[in-house]
C-alpha cells in the first residue's frame, strides 16, 4: 500500500511540474490575463480536464507558479546572514540573483509582471510574509554597519539595487543583446555582469576585505 501510495504521489507530483512549466511559458507570452488553459493543455500535452485535475483554475494555477518561484527566490538564493562577512555574502547573493537570471529567466518576467500590474495576486504575501522577510534582511545588513564591515547606506535601497541590477538581465535581455550587439549572452557574458555588479555594489557600500 505504501509503495502505491509513493507511485501516486510521484506521478501527481510530476504531472504537475509539467503544468507549471507549460504554464510559465503561456504567462510569459500572454501574461495572466491573456493566458488560456487550452494553450497550456496544449503545451503541456495533457487533456484540458487533467490540468483541473490538479488546479482549480487559471487563478489557482498563477499563484501556485508565483509561490513556486518565490519559494525558489527565498530558500536557494538566500545567502545574506549576520554570521557571514558582507562581502563573502553579498558577492554570493550578486552571483545568485544573476545566475537566476540567466537560468530562468522567466520566473523574473512573471514575477515583474504580476508587481507592474499592481500585484493582485502578490498582494497578501507582500503585505505579511515578505515583509518579515526583508525586514529580517536590513536587520543583517544593519548589523555589518554597526561592526564597520561596511558604509552606512540604506539596507532597503541596497537590496532594491541588487535586484533591479541583476534581474535586468532578464526581464530586458531583448535590450541587452541589442545593446551588446549579439544574439545571445553568453556563460561568459553572464560571468561579466556577475563580477561587474560585485566590484561596484561593494565598492559602494564601503565593503571591507
Amino acid at each position: 500500500m505504501s509503495n502505491k501510495k509513493t507511485i501516486t504521489s510521484s506521478i501527481r507530483e510530476k504531472n504537475k511540474a509539467i503544468i507549471l512549466a507549460a504554464a510559465k511559458q503561456e504567462f510569459v507570452n500572454y501574461g495572466f490575463k491573456g493566458a488560456s488553459i487550452k494553450r497550456i493543455a496544449e503545451r503541456a500535452n495533457i487533456a484540458r480536464a487533467n490540468i483541473h485535475y490538479y488546479f482549480q483554475d487559471k487563478t489557482d494555477l498563477y499563484q501556485q507558479l508565483l509561490s513556486n518561484i518565490i519559494a525558489v527566490w527565498n530558500n536557494d538564493y538566500d545567502t545574506l546572514s549576520a554570521n557571514e562577512h558582507p562581502k563573502q555574502a553579498l558577492s554570493a547573493y550578486i552571483r545568485a540573483k544573476v545566475m537566476h537570471a540567466k537560468s530562468d529567466p522567466e520566473a523574473s518576467r512573471i514575477f515583474a509582471s504580476e508587481l507592474i500590474h499592481g500585484a493582485p495576486v502578490l498582494n497578501n504575501y507582500l503585505n505579511s510574509e515578505f515583509k518579515v522577510w526583508i525586514n529580517n534582511k536590513v536587520m543583517v545588513i544593519e548589523s555589518w554597519i554597526e561592526q564597520g564591515l561596511m558604509d552606512k547606506v540604506n539596507p532597503h535601497h541596497l537590496l532594491f539595487l541588487i535586484w533591479s541590477s541583476s534581474q535586468h538581465y532578464a526581464d530586458f535581455n531583448v535590450q541587452v543583446v541589442a545593446a551588446l550587439d549579439k544574439t545571445a549572452m553568453t556563460d561568459a557574458d553572464f560571468d561579466a555582469v556577475v563580477d561587474s555588479l560585485t566590484q561596484i555594489i561593494l565598492k559602494g557600500c564601503g565593503v571591507i576585505s
